[in-house]
């Protein structure tokens, strides 16, 4: 069974195999608030092919122990009494745009009779009782197979890992004192390449303050302290207000993008990139120290000029000589070809004797590399026939994650003198990209852009980038191994990407088809439902 989950705690809704109605209840930013009379509906399906066995209904609520009544297809399901769990394990936590208070949960937890669940459509309908005066917070939902319990929760932690950029409100309290005072909110997103959950966060700001805090296991809050630049303690803690995939919620913060290398003894090798965000509400870190979910810890000190994505730095002139690194692309996309003629973008990588053609007097090629190289020139070569068909103005740009760009070179007036000839240009650039954009503004005067080959090359270095040279520097330490040198170099930019759209539909409770459905049949279906839904409550 594919897993189910409803996951409440955020805006909009994580579902999994889900499409949620409800009645007489209010969608807050951490739960659904259900009145007397209150119900939710969840909808979800059982492949067919599959053997209904045993399940487990798990219901997670916030604060006392309001009544509820749990029916499945009709029939009523017995729970063992609520557990409260203090909110601090998976789905158990709590947070929220309200403000930093924590409150306990309660998971309560109904066996599913075999044969109650059946192939096809399951209705999981959870009630507030008619006249009941205390409301019905629901924070979460799951159903799983009774042999596999904790798998619907396992694939939400999984999918929650890509949310990575998080936002908190936050608050200080001095020592002794009775009242919390309201913070900045603090806003962080850390990528060093894996999806792993950070565990513990320290920093330093430029001014001299310093924080360090303890998250909680699904990110719903943290417990920590503060000390202001003139020495003032105080206690620091924050409950969740929003939770994005990147890049959605960085545009304007201070993103600091970095190609990373680690140290072998006296031998420093690529790593890889590191994200790093961490915004709150004070001066810019030049320290930040993590430990995450998987045992793995890491310190960094950013140089004093290590500049954020949203000041991008000049490229310095490439030292070395060149290589071709043609063969470490992995893609090529094309505004256009001629696949019909066999005439492709991949032609562009194999030799002379093949080409590309687009049915346009201009056009793009975007090639994607292995690992980000810092490409110094490139050579083009035209391609068997029709002159009128050459390239002869063009940009070339550069890009990490093949969103934002960065103009690395432009040519207007070029000429081939005879077919299948090579002609390399050179330009000055010393940072590392991964996505890399030909992009041919005007031809030599037909109705079609052709080339036969496109070669990348980039600056052989002498000799590695010397520590002065990193904009930072500092240490990681795999879970169960040897701490090692880790240093970075920024890749200028303004990562942050888009503004996130306004106006995005609100779930019906559905939160994001992009979640729910993973295949066409579970987007038919599910669109099908939402219809429904929408035709019935018109």
């Amino acid at each position: 069974m594919e897993p189910v989950f409803a996951d409440f705690s955020t805006r909009p809704a994580r579902l999994s195999n889900a499409v949620v109605g409800h009645h007489r209840c209010g969608v807050a930013s951490s739960h659904l608030a259900l009145g007397g009379g209150g119900h939710i509906k969840l909808d979800f399906a059982v492949d067919e092919r599959e053997k209904t066995a045993e399940a487990v209904v798990t219901v997670v609520t916030l604060g006392g122990d309001a009544p509820m009544d749990v029916r499945l297809n009709g029939e009523a399901l017995g729970g063992r009494p609520a557990v409260p769990t203090g909110g601090g394990d998976g789905l158990g936590g709590v947070g929220g745009r309200g403000g930093a208070r924590q409150e306990d949960v309660s998971r309560t937890v109904y066996t599913v009779p075999g044969g109650l669940l059946t192939p096809g459509d399951n209705i999981l309908e959870i009630r507030s009782p008619e006249g009941a005066d205390t409301l019905l917070r629901l924070r979460a939902v799951t159903v799983d197979p009774a042999r596999d319990g904790g798998r619907a929760e396992r694939a939400l932690a999984a999918r929650t890992a890509t949310r990575s950029v998080v936002a908190f409100t936050t608050e200080r309290r001095a020592p002794g004192a009775a009242v919390w005072q309201p913070a900045p909110r603090l806003l962080f997103h850390l990528d060093a390449g894996h999806r792993a959950v950070p565990a513990h966060l320290a920093w330093r700001g430029t001014d001299g303050s310093e924080a360090a805090i303890g998250l909680r296991a699904d990110l719903s809050g943290f417990q920590g302290h503060w000390r202001e630049a003139d020495g003032a303690l105080a206690e620091y803690r924050g409950a969740l207000a929003a939770r994005t995939a990147y890049p959605e919620g960085t545009a304007g913060a201070p993103l600091h993008l970095f190609a990373t290398e680690e140290a072998a003894g006296e031998r420093w090798s690529p790593s890889g990139e590191l994200k790093l965000l961490l915004d709150a509400g004070g001066a810019p870190v030049e320290r930040v120290s993590w430990t995450d979910r998987g045992g793995n810890t890491a310190s960094v000190a950013l140089s004093a000029t290590a500049p954020a994505a949203t000041a991008p730095a000049a490229a310095a002139p490439a030292t070395g000589e060149l290589r071709d690194i043609t063969d470490t692309v992995t893609e090529v996309r094309a505004s256009e070809e001629f696949d019909a003629g066999g005439e492709i973008a991949d032609n562009l990588l194999h030799g002379h004797r093949t080409k590309w053609l687009a049915h346009d007097d201009s056009a793009e090629l975007e090639f994607v590399l292995k690992a980000p190289a810092a490409v110094t020139a490139y050579r083009l070569t035209s391609a068997n026939d029709a002159p009128y068909r050459d390239p002869r103005d063009w940009e070339l740009a550069g890009s990490y994650d093949g969103r934002t760009w960065v103009d690395l070179d432009s040519r207007e007036g070029e000429r081939f003198r005879r077919r299948h000839e090579t002609n390399e240009y050179r330009f000055a650039n010393t940072t590392p990209y991964t996505h890399y954009r030909l992009s041919v503004s005007r031809n030599a005067g037909g109705d079609e852009t052709q080339l036969a080959r496109v070669e990348l090359l980039a600056g052989e270095a002498v000799a590695g980038p010397t520590p002065d040279a990193a904009d930072f520097t500092g240490y990681r330490t795999p879970a169960g191994g040897e701490p090692v040198g880790y240093r970075g170099t920024t890749v200028p930019g303004p990562w942050s990407g888009e503004e996130p759209q306004d106006g995005r539909a609100e779930e019906l409770l559905a939160g994001d088809l992009g979640e729910t459905a993973r295949t066409l049949d579970d987007a038919a279906r599910l669109i099908g439902k939402l219809a429904a839904y929408m035709k019935n409550s018109g």
